[in-house]
């Protein structure tokens, strides 16, 4: 064969092959079908189950056999996924209707993960076996080959309940995203109802039937106004608020039980939402919290805020709407397949694909019940004849040398071959007309069916099967039956599954919350070596002054209301609330101070901190390795954001130390290759914080600045170096960018 050489332009191909990967994530991964609700995983595995016999009344068979089941059969995108989505649809904290039956270790609202599969048993639930997976025998959807084409798996399962708004839905695909909220089942029902008897019925009216989400979870949706523009567009955030009750307590004490949580809160955000409860209180912003206690179960959430007696509860509750997620948003974005391409969907457009699925149910349903009993008739009617003539039957089969002659008489009335008893009996049996169904249905006939009571069953089932074919008939041939059947079927799965609804809706006014007035007052910042920091009241440091002199590294005074600035050597400003800092007693270790702000010890190194009520008054002394130098005015450090540019760094240098001067103090530079230069603060002109300085010491090639003294005339200033002691008051003075004089070590 000649080879072809196809030409095409690259990026062509790579958007072509592209879009075709899109397509197949979309399609066949991430979103689920408008029709049964369900994406690809979730329909494989529950079919698989069916077919496994896991039913809802029979035992548990191991999850990790239903899996490899699946894998092997229907799904082959690795064990982990089909886990996963067998695990969420036994959850009942994340499914409003769980669609199986876990037993075992299915893992908890607060973000635990389930046993592994080896360990954890599963079957079906009745509803999923009822209303999802009763109708497959009657051919009422298609099925198509699976991936190596040796099984069939069905395309959509025939669900009768709009599992899509019930179970909700979400996923993230290529480009696109589905987050469908849960809903309470029997409402949903009640909706759909109420659209199929009335299709030009308004969203505002279907809210009445369906007022909103139903989060297994419970809590409160506040934003009821905002829902019918939600549910007719198909997107639109949803405001979920957790509820919270008040407890009297003995001696006039309450304490704050929180009893449902917002949707998405689930898993690992409880434990943020406890995190930021206690934030809350080590920043004296609900000081009135004097201890936290996670009391949840199996048998739900019950988190408990003890409170201080005469604490105002209402304020309280705000400030955790506020400032934690007790209250949240649900992103809603109704995505699905329909006809076979992702679209955006509306509420009215979900029932409309869902009535529309109904219908078609139930027309293959009753064609294929139809047909069935039409057959049952056909046989019905020729064993009841054969009943009539039992004698010439008989004496055909004893008369016939094989089956094919007996039959060929039955239906076509061909007698030759066949001995008789008499001509009359061979002239009736060239009569008979029995079509070939009914003929072997004759020939299988067992004897006891010639009883009396026997034929009389006969006869009165073959009247009901005549009924049946009637019913069946007007179901098909009159909308108005196919109707009445959809909706008695629609209210016997809401007998049966639905349940009380858990979240209330209602309009809520907008939290406003009144910021608790701080006293503003002074306290002593203390600071040790390993940089853990904290807050203690003035008086305390009084009474501890000795002791906090020589153990910690920084300590100095600010307002509590006020900032910390930390210089670091990358030539940054970080600046710290006091208020977040902990307030406590002088033993309390502290919190490291990397974590109020920027500042990372792992990255950069302290140069120098300080209040910024007390910095921005004072001029600031900067001194770099390279040896540049400058004065600059404290206020323009005076900043509300976290992390500012503090100088201008040439390449490879960094900045030694900032410190606040008068003007009147002695400069002392020390140089890596010993080297001392000291001369008056004065000589260093005043800069801008954006300038680079001036030289204050000519350095040799190789060498740099090792540390920076700063001392006041007429005082002792006396360091360690190379093992002696070295008064730096008594070095020879100098003038600034001079090289300085050699200390001998």
């Amino acid at each position: 064969m000649e080879e072809q050489i196809i030409r095409t332009e690259y990026s062509d191909l790579m958007q072509k092959s592209y879009i075709d990967y899109a397509m197949s994530v979309i399609i066949a991964r991430a979103l689920p079908d408008v029709r049964d609700g369900l994406k690809p995983v979730q329909r494989r595995t529950l079919y698989d189950m069916y077919e496994l016999g896991i039913r809802y009344d029979r035992p548990y068979r191991k999850c990790a056999r239903i899996v490899g089941d699946t894998m092997g059969k229907y799904h082959p995108h690795g064990d982990s996924s089909i886990y996963e989505a067998l695990v969420v649809m036994a959850q009942n904290f994340k499914k409003g209707l769980p669609l199986v039956d876990g037993h075992g270790n299915f893992g908890s609202i607060e973000g635990d993960g389930a046993a592994a599969m080896r360990y954890t048993e599963a079957r079906l639930q009745r509803v999923t076996q009822e209303a999802f997976l009763s109708d497959l025998d009657k051919d009422v959807v298609d099925f198509v080959p699976n991936f190596d084409e040796n099984e069939k798996e069905p395309v959509v399962l025939p669900a009768r309940v709009p599992n899509l708004l019930v179970n909700g839905s979400d996923g993230i695909a290529v480009g696109m995203a589905t987050s469908i909220p849960p809903h309470n089942l029997g409402e949903v029902i009640d909706a759909a109802k109420a659209y199929l008897k009335d299709p030009d019925i308004s969203t505002e009216k279907l809210l009445k039937l369906m007022p909103g989400p139903d989060f297994p979870t419970g809590g409160i949706v506040v934003n009821k106004d905002e829902l019918p523009a939600i549910y007719e567009s198909g997107t639109g955030k949803i405001k979920i608020r957790g509820r919270v009750e008040v407890e009297k307590l003995k001696g006039g004490r309450e304490q704050l039980v929180i009893t449902e949580i917002p949707y998405p809160m689930i898993g690992a955000n409880i434990g943020k939402f406890l995190n930021d409860i206690a934030a809350l209180v080590e920043t004296r912003k609900a000081p009135e919290i004097t201890d936290i206690s996670n009391q949840s179960s199996k048998e739900g959430i019950r988190i408990v805020l003890e409170l201080k007696k005469g604490t105002d509860t209402e304020r309280l509750k705000n400030l955790l709407y506020k400032k934690t997620r007790l209250e949240d948003t649900f992103g809603v974005n109704m995505l699905a397949v329909a006809d076979g391409r992702p679209e955006t969907l509306s509420l009215k457009q979900i029932l409309e694909y869902y009535i529309e699925f109904q219908y078609e149910l139930a027309t293959r349903k009753y064609r294929t019940m139809l047909a069935k009993e039409q057959e049952k008739r056909e046989i019905q009617e020729g064993l009841i004849k054969a009943c009539d003539v039992i004698d010439l039957i008989i004496e055909i089969l004893r008369g016939s040398k094989s089956v094919k002659e007996a039959k060929a008489c039955l239906t076509e009335g061909i007698t030759e071959g066949i001995r008789f008893k008499s001509e009359a009996s061979r002239k009736r049996a060239a009569k008979l007309k029995f079509t070939p169904r009914q003929a072997d249905a004759i020939l299988e006939m067992r004897l006891y069916r010639l009883i009396g009571l026997e034929i009389q069953a006969l006869m009165e089932e073959n009247r009901k099967t005549l009924q049946n074919i009637a019913e069946y008939e007007d179901i098909l041939e009159n909308h108005s039956s196919m109707t009445k059947v959809i909706l008695r079927d629609m209210d016997a799965i809401k007998r049966a599954f639905a349940r009380p609804r858990r979240t209330s809706v209602e309009n809520a006014e907008e939290i406003v919350l009144e910021e608790k007035k701080i006293e503003e007052m002074p306290v002593m910042f203390l600071m040790d070596r390993f940089g853990y920091a904290k807050t203690i009241d003035m008086a305390v440091y009084e009474r501890n002054k000795e002791a906090a002199d020589s153990e910690y590294k920084y300590v100095f005074p600010c307002m509590n209301t006020g900032r910390i600035c930390v210089f670091t050597d990358t030539g940054r400003l970080h600046t710290i609330k006091v208020l977040d800092l902990p307030f406590g007693k002088f033993r309390d270790k502290g919190v490291p101070i990397d974590n109020f702000s920027n500042y990372s010890s792992s990255e950069e190194q302290l140069a120098g901190i300080g209040s910024m009520e007390d910095l921005k008054n004072r001029k600031l002394f900067f001194g770099t390795r390279n040896g540049m130098l400058k004065v600059v005015d404290g206020s323009e450090f005076e900043t509300n954001k976290r992390t500012v540019a503090a100088t201008k760094l040439g390449e490879g240098d960094a900045v030694l130390t900032v410190e606040p001067v008068d003007g009147s103090e002695q400069a002392v530079l020390q140089s890596r290759d010993g080297y001392f230069l000291r001369f008056a603060v004065s000589e260093i002109p005043e800069k801008k914080k954006g300038a680079a300085g001036v030289r204050g010491m000519r350095l040799g090639e190789k060498d740099s600045l090792e540390a920076i003294y700063l001392y006041h005339p007429g005082t002792e200033k006396t360091i360690e170096y190379r093992g002696r002691n070295l008064a730096l008051n008594r070095l020879k003075a100098g003038s600034r960018d001079t090289k300085g004089t050699k200390v001998r070590s």
